[in-house]
């Protein structure tokens, strides 16, 4: 495994989206689209003035620092515009693998295809590059948008964590996981990616 990749500047890249690391001028971007409520119903967090996005970047950045995650900004090709985020989170070492999470697009940039594009850059990466041995994905159990742009990418579903987080009005929420594993990855690269 070659985790120290997570050490070094990574921007992948196809003819729909490019995703460049979150430690980036452009970051200030995201501004653009951060401010609408619909995009936090399910992300366990609020996002409604300059402190939060100023605390956002913050956060975001020394958990970076701190090697919790590897967080990316993704930008849009077709209109050089800042879409959204994501990253590579929960990173383990040991058991070598991790979760592609904290994904949320602008609402102009939803349904676009670009976040297909962008997780194939990343599983693509995370495997063949890294060198995991397990990505896996979560969303709320009430996010069935996100549940299945999940299983477009050919992941397979594991199960219901209850209780996994609580919501920013106090209350517990449930996940459903997902995952794709390394000895998996070349049948659902062909079968879910055929035009990369």
């Amino acid at each position: 495994m070659n985790i120290e990749l997570l050490n070094t500047t990574i921007q992948l890249e196809n003819d729909r989206v490019l995703l460049l690391p979150f430690k980036n001028k452009r970051n200030i971007e995201l501004k653009n689209i951060i401010f609408d409520t619909d995009i936090w119903t399910y992300m366990g967090m609020t996002m409604n003035n300059e402190l939060e996005f100023e605390n956002y970047l913050k956060n975001t950045l020394n958990d970076q620092d701190m090697g919790v995650c590897y967080p990316f900004l993704i930008i849009d090709k077709r209109t050089d515009q800042v879409a959204g985020s994501t990253r590579y989170g929960y990173l383990n070492t040991t058991s070598q693998k991790c979760e592609i999470g904290w994904t949320w697009y602008g609402t102009q940039f939803q349904g676009t295809g670009l976040n297909h594009a962008c997780k194939y850059e990343l599983l693509k990466f995370g495997f063949e590059s890294i060198g995991f041995r397990r990505i896996q994905f979560s969303a709320d159990e009430n996010n069935l948008r996100s549940q299945r742009a999940i299983e477009k990418l050919g992941a397979k579903k594991e199960g219901l964590f209850r209780n996994n987080y609580i919501a920013p009005n106090g209350n517990s929420r449930n996940d459903v996981y997902y995952s794709i594993i390394k000895e998996e990855w070349n049948i659902t690269k062909a079968e879910n990616f055929p035009d990369f």
